[in-house]
């Protein structure tokens, strides 16, 4: 490759002169421009030589003007360096001493009088906007109160907004603000009122008809204080009284302070419910159609489309009357409440009256206090706000001290026989008055609307009073069985007084007490289970522990935490009492079967079983009964008579049931198994029966029935030896369709089947072929006569 080798500067001027003058002098004829070439060339170079020169110069000038910035430069530098030094030499002074500090101290107090006189002049623009705002308003009044309104309505809101602003509870401004616009308000009321208030005066108000109308003017003035008032209906969180109600109500308020804030005598805490609280009621009443009539339809217009038409107390007259008239009243009750906290007797007959005032005001005038979910918690509920505490423990003192008094009275074991009429049971004077008792407390909170409150009078007082009831019914019980047994006497001891109540009578008139007692509680509380009142209780119970909230009750006893969710209020107290009931009927039949058991000891140890006889020939119905039978007999009527006299018929007869079962299975091991039978001794044996089946069934329809399988033995075991001659005396001598007691021997000892066979045939239903043939067993007959 060839290389090519770098020319010098001179070399290159050439080889561009002769490509220049090639490209000029390309023929002759080009030599004759070559003197202009020569000047162009000339002045070409002129004109770059002065380019030249100027370049040079400016090139100077830009070194100098590089030398002199530099130099500059350099100055500055060295000043900055200077300067940097002197700060950090101040900087160090500064932080050794107190001198900042002390300037801006100084310079503290001038910018807190600037701040505060900028500040100042804010306050002074907007109270001069207060101001205005303020005028405006008043000069649209009595006119047009709708007018007034706007620049009201900027007021509040500008009240509203700086109280909303940081630090506003330190500034007298906002307060001054509000102040200026609850007066403003205050004011427009006024103002408004005072038309109304003139036009009552010219009407003669209250001194009018009552079925009478009122006219335009009045209608008007009414329409003017409803359209001021409209934003306070609308927004306001609580419930205002209607302000052309509540002038219309001034004179019934100044009335009502004559008679009872006065010195008057009806002021006396003690007229309270019969003079101030009747009266309030019956001026309502006095006025309802006219206020209901008259402003109904002004109210109705005024309110349409807006949240509080459907609020009773705006919407209708009579509710918004009852709100302005409740201002006084809730003072008047206070003022009572207070002075009865000291006399607790009077606290609680306040109470009931002021309990039944609110649900009279709720039922008669449909008054819900603005909340028509929840309806209105009364005066009540303000007073025991306060008063609660002093007012339970003085109810719960009254009804444990009557409680006592109802255990202890002379009567309280004694039983009402004239309770209720025979067939139903009779309990205690004791009972009576505890159930009388409880309903008396129920009927001191069932109109509250608190549900705490409503459970501590449930829980603490009434249940509690259950709870002691039953452990006395507990206690006699536990008491009558210890007196009863050998143990018991041996361990307890019992006096010859006691011993002496139990004889006779005495121990089924101690169990039919209790029996008596707690059936009647238990009908009772099962009976105000389905009333409203504690059905709802109920429920609000059930929803309060459902959601898990504690706050409404307020820590008070949860009674639905043991409880179903598909029971009652009373289950487990009904359980309770039912349990003790069921108790007492068991020792109740105990007791009936001891009694038959030594009534009829001389009868079950009688010989006299073996008598032989022509009883083939003999008509029962000439037989008499066993004279060991007498007493037995005469003791069993006694105790019928008792029984039906102080027990229920179900009662009864369940008792009965199970005393006759027992009766029957002493008769069947200590007579009929025990002993052995002749012809004779079965027939009397069997005439014994009727007469004991008689008595049963002349004190207990069918009651007979509970010695079927006894009776149906002793049919089987007075069968003749040998078939009388007239079938009419063989039916009547064995019952058995001319049955022997052969014949019913060999079939009963045959097999089972057999043996059925026979108690079909003879329409005997309760035995079974074992048993019958330990009956036919009993016959001397057939011990005699092993070969049949």
């Amino acid at each position: 490759m060839t290389t090519i080798e770098p020319q010098s500067p001179e070399s290159a001027l050439d080889a561009r002169v002769e490509d220049y003058l090639e490209d000029k002098l390309q023929s002759a004829a080009d030599l004759d421009t070559l003197d202009a070439l020569l000047e162009t060339v000339d002045l070409q170079r002129t004109q770059l030589q002065t380019q030249l020169d100027t370049a040079v110069r400016e090139l100077d000038a830009a070194r100098r003007t590089t030398d002199d910035r530099h130099g500059l430069m350099q100055e500055r530098i060295a000043e900055f360096r200077a300067l940097q030094d002197s700060i950090d030499e101040r900087v160090r002074a500064t932080v050794a001493s107190d001198a900042p500090s002390e300037a801006i101290a100084r310079l503290q107090r001038p910018m807190q009088k600037l701040k505060a006189v900028e500040l100042a002049k804010k306050y002074l623009v907007l109270l001069q906007d207060v101001e205005r705002l303020r005028k405006e308003a008043k000069v649209h009044l009595p006119a047009s109160p709708k007018a007034a309104l706007e620049p009201y309505a900027q007021l509040k809101e500008l009240a509203l907004k700086l109280r909303g602003l940081p630090g506003s509870e330190e500034l007298h401004l906002v307060d001054h603000v509000e102040a200026v616009t609850e007066n403003l308000w205050a004011e427009m009321k006024k103002i408004m009122s005072d038309e109304l208030e003139v036009v009552l005066k010219q009407r003669g108000w209250p001194r009018v008809d009552p079925q009478s109308e009122m006219d335009d003017e009045w209608i008007a003035c009414v329409e003017k204080l409803v359209d001021i008032q409209m934003p306070e209906i609308l927004y306001s969180p609580e419930t205002v009284p209607l302000l052309p109600v509540d002038v219309m109500a001034h004179i019934f308020v100044a009335e009502f302070r004559f008679h009872f804030l006065s010195d008057k005598p009806t002021s006396k805490a003690q007229s309270v419910g019969s003079h101030c609280l009747p009266w309030f009621l019956s001026t309502i009443e006095k006025w309802e159609d006219f206020f209901r009539d008259n402003l109904t339809p002004v109210l109705a217009a005024k309110l349409h489309d807006t949240p509080a038409a459907a609020k009773t107390v705006y919407a209708d007259p009579v509710c918004a009357l009852v709100t302005s008239m409740l201002v006084v009243m809730r003072e008047k009750v206070h003022a009572v409440a207070k002075e009865a906290a000291g006399n607790t007797p009077f606290l609680s007959t306040f109470i009931a009256q002021l309990v039944s005032f609110d649900e009279t005001i709720r039922s008669r005038f449909n008054y819900d206090g603005g909340d028509a979910e929840n309806g209105w918690p009364g005066l009540t509920a303000e007073v025991l706000a306060n008063h609660f505490e002093v007012w339970f423990e003085a109810e719960r003192k009254f009804a444990l001290e009557r409680f006592e008094t109802i255990l202890e009275a002379p009567d309280a074991r004694k039983i009402d026989y004239d309770y209720a009429v025979a067939g139903k049971m009779k309990p205690t004077f004791a009972a009576v008055r505890v159930a009388d008792l409880l309903r008396t407390i129920t009927a001191k909170y069932e109109g509250l609307r608190s549900l705490k409150y409503k459970v501590r009078f449930l829980t603490r007082i009434q249940l509690d009073i259950l709870d002691g009831y039953h452990e006395r019914l507990k206690g006699s019980l536990e008491a009558y069985q210890s007196m009863t047994s050998a143990l018991g006497r041996t361990l307890h001891g019992a006096t010859k007084e006691q011993l002496a109540a139990l004889e006779g009578l005495g121990a089924l008139e101690t169990l039919c007490k209790v029996i008596g007692s707690a059936d009647h509680i238990v009908n009772a509380l099962t009976d105000w289970g389905d009333e409203e009142f504690f059905t709802e209780l109920w429920d609000e119970l059930q929803t309060a522990s459902g959601s898990g909230s504690s706050s409404e009750l307020d820590g008070e006893q949860d009674i639905t935490s043991s409880r179903s969710n598909n029971g009652a209020i009373f289950d487990e107290t009904i359980a309770a009492y039912s349990s003790r009931r069921r108790a007492a009927e068991d020792i109740l039949v105990s007791t009936l079967a001891d009694a038959q058991l030594k009534a009829f000891r001389a009868y079950t140890q009688r010989p006299q079983w073996t008598t032989i006889g022509d009883a083939d020939t003999l008509d029962p119905s000439q037989l008499s009964i066993t004279a060991e039978l007498d007493l037995p007999l005469s003791k069993l009527r006694e105790n019928f008579d008792f029984l039906y006299r102080a027990l229920s018929s179900a009662s009864y007869r369940r008792v009965w049931h199970g005393a006759l079962s027992k009766l029957q299975d002493l008769l069947w091991n200590s007579v009929l198994m025990k002993h052995q039978f002749t012809t004779l001794g079965a027939v009397q044996f069997a005439h014994d029966g009727q007469a004991l089946a008689a008595v049963i069934e002349r004190h207990l329809s069918g009651g007979s029935s509970a010695l079927e399988e006894l009776r149906e033995a002793m049919e089987l075991l007075r069968l003749p030896v040998a078939p009388p001659e007239d079938a009419a005396a063989a039916a009547a001598a064995a019952g058995g369709g001319g049955m022997t007691l052969k014949q019913a021997s060999e079939r009963a000892f045959t097999d089972n089947d057999a043996a059925r066979a026979l108690l079909e045939e003879m329409q005997l239903q309760s035995l079974t072929p074992a048993t019958a043939r330990h009956v036919l067993q009993r016959r001397v007959e057939n011990n005699e006569n092993t070969g049949w």
